[in-house]
């Protein structure tokens, strides 16, 4: 199997405001492009995991990022790298999605630590990705640093969310 990645973020806003005698404008626009080809090194990965994922009200879960998930064919991913998460928070939750912040064996390389959060509002999402010449990426460590735990809030309702991992497995 190859895997053939193209992640472009694209941003276009204009600020605008009405002056004594005309109205003056200023666009941004922002493109990044991140394009990965098949392997392991700089540039390249050569897995990837997504899923639409719902927890039950006041749910947790520890996604094993070493040995833990399988791919859209089943197959079993094992990370030693992660080059791109990107995680969406469905807009219909009530409740927030908290990503990070696991207690034993987390995956902290892009938290810091354990006590580090990261929390999705409804319809919010969250892309970290590394460049495209960085061949450590954020490493996963298994047994030890391989655990990415995703969380509901709160009590009552469930929360869905959409996550993409993309890797190496060297």
């Amino acid at each position: 199997m190859t895997l053939t990645s193209k992640l472009v973020v694209s941003l276009d806003s204009t600020l605008t405001s009405a002056l004594d005698l005309a109205q003056g404008s200023v666009p941004l626009r922002l493109r990044e492009v991140l394009a990965l080809a098949d392997g392991t090194g700089a540039g390249r990965a050569d897995k990837i995991f997504s899923d639409r994922r719902t927890l039950a009200a006041s749910g947790t879960e520890s996604l094993d990022l070493a040995g833990g998930l399988t791919d859209a064919f089943g197959n079993v991913i094992t990370f030693a790298r992660i080059k791109a998460l990107l995680i969406v928070a469905a807009t219909g939750n009530t409740n927030n999605v908290v990503v990070g912040g696991a207690a034993s064996n987390g995956f902290a390389t892009p938290f810091g630590d354990a006590t580090d959060k990261l929390v999705l509002r409804p319809g919010g999402l969250c892309l970290l990705t590394t460049g495209p010449a960085d061949a450590t990426a954020y490493a996963v460590t298994a047994a030890t640093g391989d655990l990415l735990q995703v969380a509901n809030s709160g009590s009552g309702t469930g929360v869905t969310y959409d996550i993409v991992l993309i890797g190496a497995s060297a």
